[in-house]
């Protein structure tokens, strides 16, 4: 689990735009990782278009943005498409990566306790540097919680 002032794990995960993506690559820009629990889901759903109807204004401020869950990559072509999301979405689907941010475990889900991927969204800066870690994610106003970091 990292903490803010740890390096980013070192990782390499599929994208449903048929890219690997690995944690050096991602070095040199000010990075957004959103770890959720799944694809069409009300609440990941609606986090999904709050960070896509904001994605210009997340670059525009030097970001880049990937999402990442347990979902497959044929659950996050889907999920993309549908909602036309212009951001990666990484596939994990042994939660190895999610695993190593924090961002797996028990939880609660209707009450029940669960194992699972756990919302939170990890800001790091251009050397891979955790400057940030939002555990209580609003997810219909997901950007402003982000651009508080600015």
């Amino acid at each position: 689990m990292i903490k803010v002032g740890d390096r980013m794990p070192l990782f390499k995960a599929m994208a449903q735009d048929g890219k690997e993506y690995s944690s050096s690559d991602l070095l040199g820009k000010k990075t957004i990782i959103y770890a959720y629990p799944k694809d069409n889901t009300p609440g990941c759903t609606a986090q999904a278009v709050n960070l896509r109807d904001n994605y210009r204004e997340l670059l525009a401020q030097g970001y880049q943005l990937f999402g990442i869950s347990r979902d497959s990559i044929e659950s996050h072509i889907k999920f993309a498409g549908k909602y036309d999301l212009p951001f990666p979405l990484l596939s994990d689907p042994d939660h190895v990566i999610l695993e190593q941010l924090g961002a797996w475990g028990e939880k609660k889900l209707y009450g029940k306790t669960v194992i699972g991927s756990i919302r939170k969204t990890f800001i790091f800066d251009e050397s891979g540097i955790c400057i940030r870690i939002i555990d209580k994610v609003n997810t219909k106003d997901h950007t402003a919680q982000i651009l508080e970091t600015v």
